[in-house]
This record gives C-alpha cells, sequence and structure tokens, in this order.
C-alpha cells in the first residue's frame, strides 16, 4: 500500500522545514576538510602550489557560509562576521591541538611518532572535533557544533560535549566509551583512559541550565571505567582517579582514589 495524500503533504512540509538546517553530511564532510587544512596528515587532498591551496581555503570559507546560511532563525548580516571568527581561530586551535598530540605521544608508550597519533588515534580525532566545536559553541551555533561531535562520537566512541571546558595538552588513551557533559571542566595536562564518564549526578530538564558535571584539577589520571559525577564535585590537582572508581564527592590535590574488592571468592 502506497503513502496516503494526506500523509505525502505532511511529509512533504517536513522535507521543506528540514531544509532550513545544515545537513549533518554537509557540516562532517566540512569538518574533515577542514581539519585535514590544519594536518594534512589526515587530508585527502595534496597541494603543490600555493595558489591552488589558496582557492581551496576560500572554497572551504564559502561552503562554510553555505552551511550557516542553511541554519533555522538565521540572521544573514552575521554570517561573514561568524565565518571569520571561525578562521581567524584556527592558528591558535592548532597550537593548542599540536599540544594535545604531544601529550598523547608523550603519555603513550606505544606511540612511536606524532603523525601516527594524528593518523590512527580516535583520542586526536575527537579532541580536534571538540576543539572546533566548542568554539563553535561559543559562537552560539550549538546544532552545528553538535553536529561536529556527534560525528566524532560514531567514528570513534568518544562523547565530548561541546559546552566541555578543556584546557591544555589533553591526552586520550584508547578512549572507547567515554563521556565527557557538558558543564565539566577540565584543566591542563589531564589523562583520561576508556570508559571514563565524566557526569551529572541528576538528569532531571529543570536543571538543564545548572552546573551539573564535576571539576577536573591540572595534572590529573583518570583509570579506566571510572565514574565522576556531580556540579559540586571537583578532582584535586595531580589527583590519580584509579580504574572502575566511582566518584560523587570532592576530591583533595594529590590524592589517589582506587577500588578495592573485599569480597571472598
Amino acid at each position: 500500500m502506497g503513502f496516503s495524500e494526506t500523509f505525502s503533504d505532511f511529509l512533504f512540509e517536513e522535507q521543506q522545514k528540514a531544509a532550513q538546517c545544515p545537513s549533518p553530511v554537509l557540516v562532517s564532510e566540512f569538518f574533515n576538510k577542514l581539519l585535514g587544512v590544519l594536518f594534512p596528515e589526515v587530508s585527502a587532498e595534496r597541494f603543490t602550489e600555493k595558489e591552488s591551496f589558496r582557492i581551496y581555503l576560500s572554497d572551504l570559507s564559502k561552503e562554510f557560509s553555505f552551511i550557516l546560511s542553511k541554519r533555522p532563525n538565521r540572521k544573514s548580516e552575521t554570517d561573514k562576521e561568524l565565518c571569520n571568527s571561525l578562521f581567524d581561530a584556527l592558528p591558535g586551535i592548532r597550537e593548542q591541538l599540536c599540544k594535545d598530540v604531544d601529550a598523547m605521544y608523550n603519555g603513550d608508550p606505544a606511540a612511536r611518532s606524532h603523525t601516527e597519533v594524528i593518523r590512527t588515534y580516535p583520542g586526536f580525532y575527537a579532541i580536534a572535533s571538540y576543539r572546533i566545536a566548542h568554539l563553535l559553541h561559543d559562537l552560539d551555533l550549538h546544532l552545528i557544533a553538535r553536529i561536529i561531535s556527534s560525528n566524532a562520537h560514531s567514528k570513534t566512541g568518544i562523547d565530548i560535549h561541546p559546552g566541555a571546558v578543556i584546557g591544555s595538552s589533553f591526552c586520550i588513551d584508547h578512549g572507547t566509551g567515554i563521556v565527557i557533559g557538558e558543564t565539566t571542566k577540565i584543566g591542563n595536562f589531564v589523562k583520561i583512559y576508556q570508559g571514563v564518564t565524566l557526569g551529572a549526578l541528576s538528569v532531571r530538564k529543570q536543571d538543564a541550565l545548572k552546573k551539573r558535571h564535576p571539576n577536573i584539577g591540572n595534572h590529573v589520571v583518570i583509570y579506566a571505567g571510572a565514574t565522576i559525577l556531580g556540579g559540586k564535585t571537583t578532582v584535586g590537582d595531580h589527583s590519580v582517579i584509579g580504574g572502575n572508581v566511582w566518584v560523587t564527592e570532592s576530591v583533595p590535590p594529590h590524592s589517589k582514589i582506587y577500588y578495592t574488592d573485599h569480597s571472598i571468592m
């Protein structure tokens, strides 16, 4: 049985509404091209002439402007300003990401080169997605930022909300299953292993505007499977949170928290 005319008309109207939203496919493709510009190790393009590279950058800027034109409730007069804000921020974002690469290379004995980290580590792709998505989030381009973070989540299994605040030299080792919530704040030189959750104690909708996720200090290591919850929970500088630990209260600086199993087999 085919669609009824009424249902067909309804779906057509939904198609018109969706046309006013940025396509996840276009946004993800744009991000991958942008990352390839910053780090040619992951680019599908190769440039032998400076002029052709400049043309490519210009086309990339036009591509982002087109994405901006598709967002709902847009103000066209701000599109150029938003586009300039992203591209003007790229030198600083690349500098941040180079420090993240250093942290992953130095923090993982299995890493044989910076190129290996950039080309193959899911942590690098997830952090790069976060760094750019966070900038877009701060520019109130929330939907585009979420599409970029969702794409990274689907590729890496690492879920970082663009609203989180993450400091310099961030290291993700392995990474699968990491969740970092919207109001999380992470300091500098932090290392996180797979399966870590930095989450909220409450999932009530009325708490959406509150600080729900933890603060992680500088030089903190969080091992696999650890769960740290709550907007009032702070992990102090130079602390170590062991694997499978459940933390809902603040931890002083220089603490070592480990899980111990006292069960009798």
